[in-house]
């Protein structure tokens, strides 16, 4: 069954037929873990402890090590990724001290592997 296609941040989006965009199992799970990351902690009301919120990290003297351990502990909460085999989270950081995140995971639903990169991380 396929599901409605939302980027967090973004507005719904509308298919070449007028229809709302649907996505497909690869993607859905791309949207799952970016949502659950850039979430506020306490964001959702009806699950406080659902989010990293590593928006609110941009600017913050965090360490690249706990940008990872934060990412990690959130993606083994995740039903979307495969915890065997461990994703991989690389963190680096930009001339101006910006953290970049990558990760690369084992998608639940299709088996195959994914990578993932999210700018300004913290």
């Amino acid at each position: 069954m396929a599901d409605i296609a939302h980027v967090v941040g973004s507005d719904l989006q509308l298919s070449s037929s007028g229809d709302v965009a649907t996505v497909d199992q690869s993607d859905w799970t791309e949207q799952r873990v970016l949502r659950r990351l850039l979430t506020s902690l306490g964001a959702y009301i009806w699950q406080p402890a659902y989010g990293a919120g590593l928006s609110g990290l941009i600017g913050s003297t965090v360490s690249t090590q706990q940008i990872a351990a934060l990412i990690r502990s959130q993606l083994a909460l995740e039903a979307a990724i495969l915890q065997q085999p461990e994703p991989v989270i690389a963190i680096s950081r930009g001339a101006s001290g910006e953290a970049f995140a990558t990760i690369s995971y084992a998608d639940a639903t299709t088996g195959g592997a994914a990578i993932i990169t999210i700018p300004g991380a913290g």
